[in-house]
């Protein structure tokens, strides 16, 4: 399906500048399940960022091993990773050439995605794994407030650390929250119960 004449998005902006060929194509058929798989927004925007990612070491003359291209956008954008080993990737990518803030600026999101397909591409499918789902929406919003806890936590421990308050060596802050269930007496993450939809146990009267 052609492009809708009128201002370029974003995606099709960075897929002309990293000369992207076939991505409009296969972002479109991974989100209506043309490729049989079906792709969430948040899936495909992933997809999307890896190969920038990709074209932006290729541009750079590096040659990464197997896997590496995904675990260095996993460390750039996972909420999960610590400051400092984000810090260290960035490093990592300016030594071998790659201009790593116009890289991250070129990242999209998934409602980038979403707008792409729908008003540039003309695509009306409504996938079933949307992003809409209550349920992701509920866990993104508990991954938030785990990280914004992680983030007050550390930066509380480096001022006492550096105003003599307490002693301190090199630290990560894990935030772990665990749902026990009282019926069956088992303890499971927070991702577990949403991705699981429950422990299996009926529900409380």
């Amino acid at each position: 399906m052609s492009e809708n004449s009128g201002t370029r998005s974003k995606v099709q902006r960075v897929i002309d500048e990293y000369e992207l060929a076939g991505m409009g194509e296969q972002l479109e058929a991974y989100w209506t399940g043309d490729d049989e798989e079906e792709y969430s927004l948040r899936e495909l925007a992933d997809v999307f960022n890896r190969a920038v990612l990709r074209a932006a070491l290729d541009r750079a003359g590096a040659s990464p091993l197997e896997g590496e291209v995904e675990n260095t956008h996993r460390l750039l954008t996972d909420d999960s990773v610590s400051s400092g080993v984000r810090t260290e990737t960035r490093n990592a990518l300016a030594r071998d050439g790659v201009a790593v803030e116009e890289l991250e600026d070129d990242f999209v999101t998934h409602q980038a995605i979403h707008t792409y397909l729908t008003k540039h591409r003309g695509v009306s499918y409504e996938s079933s794994a949307d992003e809409t789902d209550q349920v992701e929406k509920s866990a993104e919003t508990i991954q938030r407030l785990r990280t914004r806890t992680a983030a007050v936590t550390e930066t509380t421990l480096e001022n006492l650390e550096t105003t003599d308050r307490i002693t301190l060596g090199d630290f990560d802050v894990i935030v772990d929250v665990r749902v026990l269930c009282d019926t069956c007496g088992r303890s499971y993450t927070v991702d577990e119960i949403l991705e699981d939809g429950g422990c299996g146990c009926p529900p409380s009267e």
